[in-house]
């Protein structure tokens, strides 16, 4: 009976869609976080009869045929690219990315990662680094002596001196865009890596090609909606027990056929 593994694909593919729900659920709070959904597709088709074949009793040409589907697989999961709200930190190191763009890290193996998680903070020697203590790039480093920084929108870092009237310019960020941004891999930690599917890092001035501009003492909201989340877990959930309600089904007439006297 193919109604067992059938509506086993199903309760199978609706685990993994709660599962993708509660991993948006979860990071409903993260910087940066961009919602992932499931996307599924059907198995391959049994041909019990193909379409076109020709009925051999008058010769007529069968229009559908009988093809019996196998269940569902998962095809992916999609990240959903889009431009989280903007939460006022006031912090001189919080940086939002205002439309697309990723900031680019170096971590502790020399590759190069990248996020929109722009929290960043100060390490001991001056370094601005990300939360976990890996360097953007490029490297500015803030003076002891700095009584204050500034960061423009074309991400051009300036610091501030007691002794000084006029800033300092330290260095000046840059943003990574890609072709295929959905294709990087999610490593956690808020970190991307390239891939061949998202293609090379483009590397540009903020605000320079499509790039988008940096905003100070701001950082960008998770785009996880919980009321759209918690909707898409009910039904998650009702699609999985009419699944489970198949197999009971199944089991039921496969217990009325071993009973036939």
């Amino acid at each position: 009976m193919r109604a067992l593994k059938i509506a086993a694909t199903g309760m199978s593919a609706q685990q993994m869609r709660v599962e993708t729900i509660s991993q948006n659920l979860a990071n409903m709070n993260t910087t940066g976080y961009n919602a992932r959904r499931a996307e599924f597709a059907d198995l391959h088709y049994q041909q019990m009869t193909r379409p076109g074949t020709i009925n051999s009793s008058d010769g007529t040409v069968l229009p559908t045929g009988v093809q019996l589907g196998l269940g569902v697989r998962p095809s992916s999961v999609t990240i959903q690219l889009a431009q989280g709200a903007l939460s006022a930190t006031g912090g001189d190191l919080d940086l939002a990315i205002e439309g697309k763009g990723y900031l680019e890290v170096t971590l502790p193996s020399g590759d190069s990662a990248y996020t929109r998680d722009g929290a960043l903070k100060r390490s001991a020697d001056g370094l601005i680094v990300t939360s976990d203590g890996h360097g953007v790039v490029p490297d500015i480093v803030i003076p002891d002596d700095a009584k204050s920084i500034s960061i423009n929108a074309q991400g051009e870092v300036y610091a501030y001196f007691n002794d000084q009237v006029q800033p300092q310019l330290l260095g000046q960020f840059s943003l990574a865009n890609f072709t295929n941004a959905k294709g990087l891999e999610a490593i956690g930690s808020n970190l991307f890596l390239e891939s061949v599917a998202s293609g090379p890092a483009i590397v540009n001035e903020p605000g320079i090609d499509g790039t988008g501009t940096l905003r100070q003492g701001y950082l960008e909201d998770s785009t996880v909606d919980a009321v759209r989340e918690v909707t898409e877990l009910i039904e998650a959930q009702r699609g999985y027990e009419l699944n489970a309600k198949v197999i009971t089904a199944a089991d039921q007439m496969l217990s009325a056929t071993t009973q036939i006297r």
